[in-house]
């Protein structure tokens, strides 16, 4: 029976939750495919009037100090900290992970928030006598009204990833929400505001294809950043730079595990497991190719018992829609009629009490070749694929042949094999002997190729120079000194 048991999202600009009065859509809970709420399709005047708000607010703002904006992220992190239990449950309820995996990315938020706290230790000017009495100085200041597009597999953490770096140095935000999962972002704006932060400094509009094109298209937004499929990463890259943006739009993946004969039995296989099965396998740093070079099925046989552990419904969550399970269990079933062995099959998963729901069980593919579609193409669900090599050189090889670049890993005992993988892997975040090689704070996360489109990274220091311009001023007091080429 359907039903609805959030409040109704609305959009918040300048401090107000607002309705847009056009129109909206529902909002589904993947666990059980129940109606939870209705999200706005907001249009280009609801993205004007966020500007505006933005605009309003930006010079106030962006006149404090960086240390007096961060003790609105001090005290935000501790609302953080007071509401997890909360914010763990909006996360489940929304996107269908388990409640240990929503707690954790709430803790990843909480993370980012200390970062962004940390800025006026690490972001400071820099000042140097080029010549006698002549200073030149360099200071970092924010771009303006800028804007976040954000995915539905992190409704917390990714949205972390941009608004507390932006808002620390000076910026103004637009966050602009999946619609499939507009809850976290409606709750992360009330708690900034009950932080402190002012009105106007983060604004969300919710919609679709037409409030990410007014983004991309909007004269007084400076700089936006993207989160989602290659295909639309593209696509935003493309429109917003077309239109004199700064743009960090990051794309898919399919990031390729190299496993050697001398690889740990356990933690190999419980690793790879993890990071193929982990949110549902819905992460762009998931596995999800294994690469077996040599003599590996001792390797391929654990796995197969560590995957029969996990359990829908119970420590594996669910996928986001009906369309997303449908997608993944039509890429295992070509995988078999393309020759592929089946060895766990996750097709046709419920879960009893939630029939509704949209699960895909674990899924072990033995025996793909690389031209295959599950060997290429970014399929988001708990998939693995084993693609089988005769040795390291040919490992390297396939890893390399993959249009994605987001992350590789190697498991392996050996210290020399695991450094050639590290130098010829072609990826932006390299794993020895971790399934999922995301970065801590502060180290920036951001793959290659089609996984990443534009300069810096989205996270850490490198998102420093995103979020910020350089102003450089030089200085002279002395006019006793004689004229040079500084004066």
């Amino acid at each position: 029976m359907e039903r609805i048991s959030q409040p109704e999202v609305k959009n918040y600009i300048g401090g107000q939750f607002k309705r847009n009065g056009h129109s909206s859509m529902n909002v589904e809970s993947p666990l059980t495919g129940e109606i939870i709420s209705t999200v706005p399709l907001s249009t280009a005047e609801d993205l004007d009037a966020a500007v505006a708000a933005a605009k309003s607010a930006y010079p106030a703002w962006s006149g404090l100090t960086l240390k007096e904006r961060v003790q609105v992220l001090y005290k935000y992190r501790t609302l953080l900290e007071k509401h997890a239990d909360e914010l763990t449950e909006l996360v489940h309820l929304e996107n269908g992970k388990t409640l240990g995996e929503s707690r954790a990315e709430v803790e990843k938020s909480i993370e980012l928030c200390e970062f962004a706290c940390s800025m006026p230790q690490i972001v400071t000017n820099e000042v140097q006598e080029v010549s006698r009495g002549v200073e030149c100085r360099i200071e970092k200041k924010p771009v303006g009204i800028v804007a976040s597009i954000t995915p539905f597999n992190f409704p917390n953490m990714v949205p972390h990833w941009t608004i507390p770096n932006a808002i620390a140095l000076g910026n103004c935000m637009i966050l602009k929400p999946s619609e499939l999962v507009p809850l976290s972002a409606m709750r992360i704006a009330e708690l900034l505001k009950e932080a402190g932060l002012p009105d106007g400094v983060l604004n969300v509009v919710n919609g679709g294809k037409e409030i990410v094109e007014a983004i991309c298209d909007h004269p007084e937004i400076n700089a936006v950043s993207f989160v989602g499929s290659t295909k639309v990463a593209k696509i935003v890259y493309a429109r917003a730079s077309s239109n004199l943006k700064r743009c960090v739009a990051l794309g898919g993946a399919k990031n390729h595990l190299l496993v050697l004969p001398d690889a740990h039995l356990e933690m190999t296989s419980s690793d790879v497991v993890a990071s193929m099965s982990g949110c549902a396998g819905q992460r762009c740093m998931a596995a999800a190719v294994m690469v077996g070079v040599d003599k590996v099925d001792h390797i391929v046989a654990r796995m197969v018992e560590e995957a029969k552990k996990i359990v829908p419904g119970e420590n594996l969550g669910s996928v986001i829609s009906k369309e997303a399970k449908e997608r993944i269990e039509g890429y295992i079933t070509q995988a078999e009629k393309d020759g592929a062995t089946i060895l766990v099959d996750g097709r046709n998963t419920t879960v009893p009490g939630k029939e509704g729901g949209y699960y895909v069980g674990p899924t072990i593919i033995d025996n793909v070749t690389p031209e295959m579609s599950v060997a290429t193409e970014e399929i988001f669900g708990p998939v693995i694929s084993i693609i089988r090599a005769k040795d390291i050189d040919e490992a390297i090889k396939i890893e390399n042949s993959s249009n994605y670049g987001n992350a590789a890993a190697v498991f392996t005992q050996s210290g020399g094999l695991a450094r050639k993988v590290i130098e010829a892997a072609s990826a932006g975040m390299i794993g020895v002997n971790i399934g999922v090689p995301v970065p801590r704070e502060p180290f920036a996360f951001g793959g290659w190729n089609e996984s990443k489109f534009g300069t810096c990274d989205i996270t850490g220091k490198s998102s420093i120079e995103f979020w910020t311009q350089n102003k450089k001023t030089t200085t002279k007091w002395n006019p006793e000194d004689k004229t040079n080429w500084m004066s």
